[in-house]
């Protein structure tokens, strides 16, 4: 009789339950994997071979076996190692060489030859669709258990290699429960550049404020040399800390493009994503096959940074339109219907024109007419219209330069950050009850602007 064990698959951000079927025969040694298994799942069988042998039992080209591996739903295409786990433990549960309780269990783990686990992409999504679809256990390598462990609803289990799991299903070994607490990861951040290092640009850093208060997106032009670049990249210092539900969202996308930290499971710092001028549609919003998440998905609820904005090709500035207007990002293929969220604040600079001083009062700009066109044209209408707020970073005298530093530091704007979207928070509590919408002005309906922003005669 075939036996049966359950492990997932990755889906963009969310899990699939997959179910693992093996049905050992008397025959010639064979075993076929059927179920659109990608190149690394048909490669299994010899890990896990070798891995079987070397835990000290009998491996499927030790005996007369004939062997027929089952991925369900059999229309879903199975990619990655972290199926070697679970067909091994159902194929010793097929021939009869162990016995134990698959129910209520989810199984995933990439075996290397001598049967120890290696960490696996996506734990964070297992363990929310374990809990999701009630199963009670879910057992996967221990380098995973701390970032499975921020799921309390669900039993996790971290195991080091296959005969250790053998043991503990067996009950012949108590695997050890380790309590991992959320707080623990969120510890103080420490930011390299500080807002109160950078002189003068009292209109610039009045814009970040602006901007990072509402999460709105802000767009910077001023010669070379004037900042912006160093004015950018201290925005993270003064947004707020993320909530656990959002590190949790963030956590997750980092962990299934296997970009999370083994010693930080739970990012606890706003995103800063500030890719090349030369990075590709794909690169920025994502897909591929199978689709993977872009750079405005790694932003999500951070900050993507885009240095030379008229630089990017033109059809990866537009492919920005629709991502910033929806706050996620829906890829079509003839196989996967996939949304990745991209909720993030567009933060742009720019030059003024090719050689960057037009306009400037001490540099004498070199560029024609038709070049400073030409790399205006790159930013077309409805995508500039997307952005809140435009500031001119200009040049500083020397005077400024060397004057003692005054500035507010960013954990004094900070706080008034924070004090800026408690009052959001408090203004949109109906709307995110009943919607489950964001948190941000930038982030309003149609009917919020119409009951909070009404102006009156004399502003008007």
């Amino acid at each position: 009789m075939p036996s049966k064990v359950f492990s997932v698959a990755l889906i963009g951000l969310n899990a699939q339950i997959v179910e693992v079927e093996i049905d050992a025969s008397y025959g010639l040694p064979v075993f076929n994997i059927v179920g659109l298994p990608d190149k690394a799942v048909q490669e299994s069988k010899d890990r896990v071979a070798s891995a079987i042998k070397s835990s000290g039992f009998k491996s499927p080209y030790q005996q007369p076996t004939r062997t027929l591996v089952s991925l369900a739903p059999a229309d879903l295409k199975k990619k990655g190692s972290l199926y070697d786990l679970p067909i091994s433990l159902a194929f010793l549960t097929a021939t009869k060489q162990i016995k134990f309780d698959p129910q209520g269990r989810i199984f995933t783990g990439e075996l290397a030859l001598d049967g120890n686990l290696r960490p696996i992409k996506g734990a964070l999504s297992f363990a929310l669709a374990a809990k999701e679809k009630g199963f009670k256990e879910i057992i996967l390598p221990w380098l995973n258990f701390a970032e499975a462990s921020l799921i309390k609803e669900i039993k996790v289990t971290g195991v080091k290699n296959l005969k250790e799991t053998i043991d503990y299903l067996l009950g012949k070994k108590e695997m050890p429960r380790l309590k991992i607490k959320p707080e623990w990861f969120f510890e103080k951040e420490n930011y390299p550049i500080d807002l109160g290092w950078i002189k003068g640009q009292e209109y610039a850093k009045r814009a970040l404020e602006i901007s990072a208060a509402g999460s709105h997106n802000l767009f910077m032009t001023g010669p070379p040399g004037a900042g912006k670049s160093i004015l950018a990249k201290s925005l993270p210092s003064i947004l707020p800390s993320l909530s656990f539900e959002e590190a949790l969202e963030v956590s997750k996308i980092y962990s299934v493009v296997g970009l999370l930290p083994e010693e930080k499971p739970l990012i606890n710092e706003r995103p800063f994503r500030s890719p090349h001028h030369t990075a590709s549609e794909v690169a920025l919003i994502g897909g591929g096959n199978p689709p993977k998440p872009g750079e405005i998905t790694l932003a999500h609820r951070g900050v993507l940074f885009l240095d030379e904005f008229p630089e990017f090709h033109r059809d990866v500035l537009e492919s920005l339109r629709q991502p910033i207007e929806e706050g996620e990002i829906t890829i079509l293929r003839s196989k996967h219907y996939i949304k990745f969220p991209s909720r993030f604040t567009l933060l742009a600079a720019s030059n003024p024109c090719p050689c960057g001083y037009f306009g400037d009062p001490e540099k004498e700009c070199k560029c024609h007419s038709s070049q400073i066109q030409n790399y205006r044209r790159k930013l077309s209408g409805p995508l500039m219209d997307r952005i809140d707020i435009f500031v001119t970073v200009p040049h500083l005298k020397y005077d400024k330069l060397t004057a003692p530093d005054e500035e507010n530091s960013s954990k004094v704007i900070r706080e008034k950050v924070k004090k800026a979207r408690e009052i959001q928070k408090e203004r949109f509590t109906e709307q995110i009850n009943r919607y489950a919408l964001g948190l941000t002005n930038s982030e309003m309906d149609i009917p919020k602007i119409k009951k909070c922003c009404q102006v009156d005669s004399k502003s008007e």
